[in-house]
Parts: C-alpha cells; structure tokens; sequence
C-alpha cells in the first residue's frame, strides 16, 4: 500500500502531463490532478508551450462535438483512436521513461 501511495504522489514526467492534457483543458480533471499538473506545468517550458499551442489551436479552429460527425466518421476516429492509445501502451511497456 506504502508503495501505491508514493507512485502517486511522485512528480508528474512530460507522458502523464501531456495525456491529462485534453482533459485540464476541458475542465475535468480531480482537483488532485489539476493541481499536479499544474506544478508540472510551472516547472516545465516543454510543456507549458504544449499547453500554450493547444490553447491557439481551439482558439483558431474551435471544436467538433461528436454529433457533429457522422457516425461513420466518428466510428474511424475511435477505431484510429484504440489504435493509437494500443501502441503507446505497447511502447510503454517497452521500458520507456515517460519523459518527452
């Protein structure tokens, strides 16, 4: 249990960051986690400019809800979506460090 509770409380690296990204920006993340990364994030300029070009990048093409795809389409951006979240955790596995 001692062991569970220090891998949570250790530093955020650039990987976890990065994947609580989306949802910093929507306003969903625990206020643990939003506090987190929020030191992660005033400790690092990698990440920060990450967050910086997300901001711009809704600011300037602003956002899809998913009813506003076809089916069809939202079907391909899942199916790309398992895909791509299957081969990072197979890489993860490969003994990455989790840094950027």
């Amino acid at each position: 249990m001692v062991r569970l509770l220090g891998a949570w409380r250790r530093d955020l690296v650039c990987w976890d960051a990065v994947a609580l990204m989306t949802d910093y920006l929507e306003g969903s993340l625990s206020s643990r986690r939003r506090a987190r990364l929020e030191r992660h994030l005033a400790a690092c300029d990698g990440c920060e400019e990450y967050l910086r070009q997300m901001r711009v990048t809704i600011e300037v093409l602003g956002r899809v809800e998913p009813e506003d795809l076809e089916p069809e389409a939202r079907e391909v951006l899942v199916e790309l979506f398992l895909r791509y979240r299957a081969e990072v955790e197979t890489d993860g596995d490969a003994g990455t460090d989790g840094n950027t």
